[in-house]
């Protein structure tokens, strides 16, 4: 609004007579102050005694400073009284105390009111409660830079927070550690328990982490279930040492409990340093990202530091992931990069071949022949084990069609199935249509899961297996004894086989423990009415020692390497043609 057109606004209400302004005044629902040329309060309105709690008799005749609330500098008001001498009037925010001792936000017009030659009379305030408008705009700034489940800063603020950490550092000649904290198998939690006890988890993650921390330490949500901690101003690498044991330790070692379920919340924890690891944000967090990852190559439930060592092989790592993606996008009827190995496994009792282990292989043009141990890892944590997983179920079938026609019959093949393919509720029903493609039965296929995936989602896996054993396919537990299972639980799985693992097999000729595991693991399993598969057999006294201990098969190099098809077709045919004469 002009001056002017505020002239003419003036003029318009002095012409009304003094009773309507005197009505305009009272029962205005905004809040109305006038002073003397002196700054006395002289008048309020109804509105104003209900803002600000005052009755009449209490303010007049005293200064509107009684209202203060402290809020504002004393060069606030002095700008505001500038503003008012020189423009006649001034308008802002400020917080008023109410009579009670509270204060609130309002939106205050403060004008001068003189006569025809200038003289000042009075001063008018008015009042507009703000109050909502304020909260909402804090609501929004709080949603801006919070996590709204766990109320922990979110990525926006930790970042900015870690600039600061950073540029404080940078003065003092100090250090800043950077944590990256990711939760082991999280996932599973959602998909076995369900989102809401998931979430409830991560609350419960995020305060331990506040927990566990220093006041002026950054606790912060990036999202999904991984988590930031900034450490400023710290001596030496030793103080990120005792915080990153302090968390593995309360959020891994105390079980959360969540409703009936008591869970325990592994982190693997990446750790850099400012400025030895980066002299800025982005770098700090990609490194601390990098240890992160080596954290979980490590096993999981650990913490380590970042190297450039660890960066290569980030790097590697992803050229092998994209690598990986492009072979499987390249698979069609005609032509596949990756092809199937088949390893013997020997009756003990006889000798005779009684079956095969199908391993997948890879060979890339860049590559070249890339072993299991490299990219199936990958494969699982980048979730492209599923389509490998289709691809070996539907390979494995094909060849056993191939066996079948070259006359090898009596051949059941065993195929390792992942953790995600067995989450899949529609693995039968993919198996039922493989084997009916090539005119197989349930019969010609062994599914081998390992114990640790055995132990995932039980209700969805027991489903899951029952409809396999109900169609007549043979299930076995790969890598028994390395990882952590309940006999309780495993007893009811519908499997037929336990399949030792290599890693005692090794040893067992030397190792008095190792022996003693492969001796009780037999036991076990022919009680529970299991056979017993063991694998790395590659001396003719492990042979003979688990021969002698009961032990149902054996496989490794002792007999033959994995084979290709070609190979393994005619290992089979003179192995029994040996065997007959």
């Amino acid at each position: 609004m002009d001056r002017d057109e505020a002239q003419a606004i003036g003029e318009s209400l002095a012409a009304l007579a003094p009773v309507v302004l005197h009505r305009l005044l009272l029962q205005s629902s905004e809040a109305a102050l006038i002073t003397d040329a002196d700054n006395r309060i002289v008048a309020v309105n109804a509105a104003f005694c209900h803002l600000s709690g005052y009755r009449l008799d209490e303010v007049v005749g005293r200064d509107p400073s009684l209202l203060s609330s402290g809020r504002q500098s004393k060069d606030y008001y002095a700008t505001m009284w500038q503003a008012i001498r020189a423009d006649g009037v001034w308008t802002g925010e400020m917080w008023n105390r109410h009579r009670n001792g509270s204060i609130h936000p309002l939106w205050v017009v403060v004008s001068e009111v003189r006569d025809a030659s200038g003289k000042l009379l009075n001063h008018v305030a008015t009042y507009a409660d703000i109050g909502e408008r304020v909260e909402a705009t804090q609501k929004l700034l709080h949603l801006a830079y919070h996590d709204p489940l766990t109320g922990l800063p979110n990525r926006l603020a930790s970042e900015s927070q870690l600039e600061l950490a950073i540029r404080s550092a940078e003065r003092d000649g100090r250090q800043v550690a950077l944590m990256l904290i990711d939760l082991d198998h999280f996932k599973t939690v959602n998909d076995t328990l369900g989102h809401p006890v998931g979430d409830e988890l991560l609350k419960s993650v995020a305060l331990r982490l506040r927990d566990c921390v220093r006041a002026s330490d950054i606790v912060a949500r990036l999202g999904g279930d991984e988590f930031v901690v900034v450490q400023p101003d710290i001596d030496s690498a030793m103080a990120a040492v005792s915080l990153a044991g302090k968390v593995r330790h309360r959020l891994a070692e105390e079980a959360h409990v969540i409703g009936p379920h008591q869970l325990f919340a592994t982190p693997s924890i990446g750790i850099s340093l400012y400025p030895t690891d980066g002299r800025d944000r982005e770098t700090l967090l990609r490194n601390a990202d990098v240890a992160m990852y080596h954290a979980k190559d490590a096993g999981r439930n650990n913490y380590q530091f970042y190297a450039r060592s660890m960066n290569e092989a980030a790097g590697e790592r992803l050229r092998l992931e994209n690598a990986l993606r492009r072979a499987l996008a390249s698979v069609t009827p005609a032509f596949s990069p990756f092809s199937l190995h088949f390893q013997p496994q020997i009756d003990t009792r006889n000798g005779a071949i009684a079956g095969l282990e199908a391993l997948a292989r890879w060979h890339d043009p860049e590559l070249g022949d890339v072993p299991p141990s490299r990219f199936i890892r990958i494969a699982e944590d980048s979730g492209l084990i599923q389509p490998l997983g289709d691809w070996v179920i539907w390979e494995t079938c094909r060849q056993v069609r191939r066996f079948r026609d070259a006359g090898i019959d009596r051949l059941r093949v065993a195929v390792n199935i992942s953790a995600q393919q067995l989450r899949h509720e529609n693995l039968p029903a993919l198996i039922r249509g493989v084997l009916s493609c090539y005119d197989l039965s349930a019969a010609d296929l062994e599914l081998e899961i390992t114990e640790s995936t055995a132990m995932q989602n039980p209700e969805l896996t027991l489903s899951i297996l029952d409809q396999l054993s109900d169609m007549g396919m043979m299930l076995a537990i790969d890598d028994f004894g390395t990882g952590y299972s309940s006999l309780a639980y495993l007893k009811h799985l519908p499997i037929q086989r336990l399949k030792l693992d290599r890693s005692f097999v090794k040893d067992l000729e030397t190792d008095t423990n190792d022996a003693a595991i492969c001796a009780a693991t037999v036991a076990l399993g022919h009680k529970l009415g299991l056979e017993l598969v063991a694998e790395g057999v590659e001396t003719e006294g492990q042979r003979d020692f688990l021969a002698g201990l009961g032990c149902d098969f054996v496989q490794g190099f002792l007999y033959s390497r994995p084979l290709p098809a070609d190979a393994v077709i005619e290992f089979v045919k003179a192995h029994r043609a040996g065997q007959a004469g």
